[in-house]
């Protein structure tokens, strides 16, 4: 029989917490970065796994959700360095909004959210990640700053130019 101490068994409930909290957050991170349904499981996968280790060994989590999201992050980097990068003509061959209303729950018309997709393909990374993380995750400035390894002021920085810049590429067509 396998006896948990009084801290492991803190980390647990910390642990499954926070899976129950944001597993789907996650996962559609990772999908929306991968736009591959297998690979954003596997990711989703990976980033719990390395929360665990990092939880069972005795360290501490000061904020859980930035820091899954900041694993993410860094598998999905991982990942691109490993793999080619899905270009976003492939985009239409996924079925985004089908993985959007599964986790959250929402009616989404299928050609809008494959058309904002696909512009927001076209920005840089940076842009792209700083747009996801705050409008489609809801996650706030300092948020991102601690997963991104920047300071909150360098958040909204690229955050506000991002916004432009991605209202100059919808309003192109």
């Amino acid at each position: 029989m396998n006896m948990l101490n009084h801290s492991n068994l803190e980390a647990e409930q910390l642990f499954l917490g926070a899976y129950d909290l944001y597993a789907d957050a996650i996962f559609r991170y990772c999908y929306l970065r991968v736009y591959d349904r297998q690979l954003a499981e596997d990711l989703t996968q990976e980033v719990f796994i390395k929360t665990w280790t990092y939880l069972a060994s005795g360290k501490t989590i000061e904020n859980i959700r930035a820091f899954l999201y900041k694993v993410a992050v860094n598998k999905i980097i991982d990942n691109r360095r490993k793999k080619s990068v899905i270009w976003s003509d492939d985009i239409e061959k996924k079925q985004i909004p089908e993985i959007l209303d599964m986790t959250e729950k929402k009616l989404v018309d299928q050609i809008e959210i494959n058309t904002i997709l696909k512009k927001l393909d076209l920005l840089e990374e940076k842009y792209k990640d700083i747009i996801i993380l705050r409008y489609v995750d809801d996650l706030s400035p300092t948020e991102i700053a601690k997963i991104l390894d920047i300071s909150p002021n360098v958040v909204s920085v690229r955050l506000n130019y991002a916004v432009k810049k991605f209202k100059k590429i919808v309003h192109k067509d």
